[in-house]
């Protein structure tokens, strides 16, 4: 099992920053893969970025590329998420995820652990 715990969400406003962090533990391994989602009310669960455990590969969400970041610390257990030039539309309950595998997914059933979520509200 993996438990994964995110903070760092808030109320900001448009043009403003925030840092996701979401630190992993259990039996993590090098060989998996993780996630950012977000969903907004009465919303799907849609992707926002991925990183490989060892940081060598990322993808992001077109409607995000340009603003955030993904990257992770030396250990790989924690995954941050920087988010710059926010909009009213990033806000969202934002969760991370591990994937038990290598490969970037983009879909939320391409994941195996999930997080409690963190609240992001941007004002405009």
């Amino acid at each position: 099992q993996v438990q994964l715990v995110e903070s760092g969400g808030g109320l900001v406003q448009a043009g403003g920053s925030l840092r996701l962090s979401c630190a992993a533990s259990g039996r993590t391994s090098s060989s998996y893969s993780r996630g950012w989602f977000r969903q907004a009310p009465w919303e799907d669960r849609d992707f926002v970025a991925a990183i490989t455990w060892g940081g060598g590969s990322t993808t992001y969400a077109d409607s995000v590329k340009g603003r955030f970041t993904i990257s992770r610390d030396n250990a790989g257990n924690t995954v941050y998420l920087q988010m710059n030039s926010l909009k009213p539309e990033d806000t969202a309950v934002y969760y991370c995820a591990v994937r038990r595998a290598y490969g970037l997914g983009k879909r939320p059933y391409n994941y195996d652990y999930w997080g409690q979520g963190t609240q992001v509200t941007v004002s405009s």
